[in-house]
């Protein structure tokens, strides 16, 4: 796949995007990328489930997935408890959301719930029936089929996800609101996230581009896992899926100590994740007003991924 493969059907989906859609015709592309999904998903899976070398060295890489994202979480979380302390001070922002009366935070915390889906549970399901598959069932000379399934659905999907990010544009007008500090706060995530993947890949002896692009998804797995799949192969692919897989499950098992180290913690944990999944939990102990800028800071991020996988997959080579 070449570098600009995800700018070109990104950029066609945010132009698709720009054009006011009605709500049936939104549904239908919710629906397709839905469906590319799972058949990325399942592709990737069978991929996993055929290579060899992938299967025999799971139990190494599922060790060393938890560490990159436990180091990433750590590292997002120290900048961010450092921003808290110093330029961006998120109990005086909840202060003056509750004087405003702003409410937004119940409402991004209603629309999270709206969005969570069996989707949550179908698609790591799909990884583990299409390993199967492959493992068992699928013969070699049908992988090339499989792959451009792949590349198919990994279009088509880049295409649904810009579309996506067009329609949450208007989030960032609120950035004027709160004011433009908040900006920091994704920021300090994106480059917590950086350290921590450089640290993991440094103490455990793995290349750059496996230990900080699996780190740079920040919770977005789907377009990590498949991304990392298609420019470096299948077993570098598992580390992109799994590193963000594990960092969602370890901020949610980690919320109650995190919400003690500062308000801006659990929002670092959760990273992109903040736009859906993780928005019901992570505002759950930050309180609403404080949920709605983990829903900004989600949607800044969830922007910025598939933006910076494929920068960062040049600078690493």
């Amino acid at each position: 796949m070449t570098w600009y493969f995800p700018f070109v059907f990104l950029g066609l989906g945010a132009l698709l995007g720009l054009v006011k859609l009605p709500g049936k015709a939104l549904v239908a592309i919710e629906y397709v990328g839905n469906a590319a999904l799972v058949v990325l998903m399942f592709a990737i899976g069978i991929s996993v489930g055929a290579d060899d070398t992938v299967i025999e060295s799971i139990g190494v890489i599922g060790f060393q997935c938890a560490v990159i994202a436990l180091c990433a979480v750590f590292f997002s979380v120290l900048l961010v408890f450092l921003l808290e302390k110093t330029l961006l001070p998120l109990d005086r922002l909840k202060n003056r959301l509750v004087d405003e009366q702003m409410g937004t935070g119940a409402d991004a915390g209603a629309d999270s719930e709206q969005k969570r889906s069996p989707l949550v549970w179908v698609i790591p399901a799909c990884i583990v029936v299409g390993a199967a598959a492959g493992y068992f069932a699928v013969p070699a000379e049908c992988l090339d089929a499989v792959n451009r399934c792949f590349l198919v659905s990994l279009a088509v999907l880049y295409v649904t996800v810009g579309i996506g990010l067009s329609q949450h544009r208007g989030v960032f007008g609120y950035m004027k609101t709160l004011g433009w500090r908040v900006a920091l706060l994704p920021v300090a995530i994106l480059i917590g996230s950086l350290t921590g993947g450089a640290a993991a890949g440094l103490f455990m002896g793995l290349a750059p581009h496996v230990s900080v692009l699996s780190a740079s998804g920040m919770s977005y797995y789907s377009i990590t896992g498949a991304f990392m799949t298609q420019a470096y192969g299948i077993k570098t692919g598992t580390y992109g899926f799994l590193v963000n897989v594990f960092r969602e499950f370890f901020t949610v098992l980690l919320l109650p100590l995190l919400i003690k180290v500062g308000k801006g913690a659990p929002i670092a944990g959760g990273a992109a994740g903040n736009m859906d999944t993780m928005l019901v939990p992570v505002s759950k102990f930050v309180g609403v007003e404080l949920g709605f800028v983990a829903l900004i800071t989600g949607t800044v991020l969830t922007f910025a991924v598939p933006v910076l996988l494929p920068v960062l997959a040049q600078l690493l080579g």
